[in-house]
């Protein structure tokens, strides 16, 4: 269903099921012959009984037309999905090590989905790991992995709300320090945003970083044309699905918030007093080997990092 301003979602639908796809993603590279990153959980978060329709799904996307043997262009290549997810996964899991090492303690993954970071990075001692996201999706994460017998090697503190909603004041409920730094992670997250949640985020962020604080953003840029074409044949394949009686409840496409043009991230940060760098998303891609095939995907991206002076 498209977006409005007051949905929700569980790790199924929506929202959450683009947190599966992604885990699904970072589940296949864990499992290829030289990965490039290794998340060791991303396989059983997805595996689960409950997740059977929403695995469908992706794999019927990541493979194109079943009734075109010629169909090798698809919106989403199942190859650059894996690839791409390792590739920002590389980035991030660099960014946190790097932040660590600065001698940051705190940490807030925003929309956090199924990241199992808290489980499966090197954590110095005394390392909080805060976790935003829907109820329902940080119920899922953790009773899959309890079940599993993960431990996290942070102190790991979920902090359900809605990041639409108060989510600051959620977050220092749950003991989040306005003194100490912090490194914080935007992940995949803007585009389910509206636009004014966005800035609010932004502001937020500003707001309740200490002095040292790092913000690292995933940012996108969509191409109106590339992202019409790849819609279209998406939604041919979701056509011929239908007829043959099969689930179409996720569409990507109906997931991203168009309300407004967004500001440039690095830009919003840096006229903020912050330290800003831009990492383009090609750029870093070709540098870890993982060299992107055309595939009409409707956006580019780029990873921004910044540093509260």
């Amino acid at each position: 269903m498209p977006r409005s301003l007051d949905d929700s979602w569980d790790i199924a639908t929506s929202v959450g099921a683009t947190a599966v796809m992604v885990a699904l993603a970072r589940a296949a590279e864990t499992a290829s012959d030289e990965p490039l990153i290794r998340d060791q959980f991303a396989e059983p978060l997805v595996s689960t009984p409950e997740l059977a329709g929403v695995r469908e799904q992706v794999a019927a996307w990541w493979a194109g037309d079943p009734d075109d043997p010629e169909d090798e262009d698809f919106s989403v290549r199942s190859h650059n999905m894996i690839d791409s997810q390792a590739v920002r996964t590389h980035f991030f899991d660099a960014y946190f090590a790097a932040a660590a090492q600065a001698g940051i303690r705190q940490v807030v993954l925003l929309a956090a989905g199924l990241d199992s970071r808290a489980y499966r990075l090197d954590w110095p001692a005394g390392t909080v790991v805060y976790e935003i996201d829907l109820p329902k999706v940080l119920e899922y994460k953790g009773e899959t992995l309890a079940k599993y017998g993960a431990t996290p090697l942070a102190d790991r503190r979920p902090v359900p709300v809605d990041l639409r909603h108060d989510w600051p004041r959620a977050l220092r409920d749950k003991g989040f320090d306005v003194s100490q730094p912090t490194a914080w992670l935007a992940e995949g997250l803007l585009p389910f945003l509206p636009v004014a949640a966005q800035e609010a985020l932004f502001v937020a962020i500003d707001g309740l970083s200490a002095s040292g604080s790092q913000v690292s953003v995933e940012d996108f840029g969509i191409d109106p044309e590339r992202r019409r074409e790849a819609e279209a044949r998406f939604a041919e394949l979701r056509a011929k699905r239908e007829a043959r009686g099969q689930d179409i409840s996720f569409n990507p496409f109906d997931l991203w918030f168009e309300d407004g043009e967004r500001p440039d991230c690095a830009d919003w940060f840096s006229a903020r007093g912050w330290a800003t760098r831009i990492v383009d998303g090609h750029e870093e891609a070709l540098r870890l080997g993982r060299p992107p095939q055309p595939d009409g995907r409707p956006f580019v991206v780029t990873y921004v990092t910044a540093t509260k002076p």
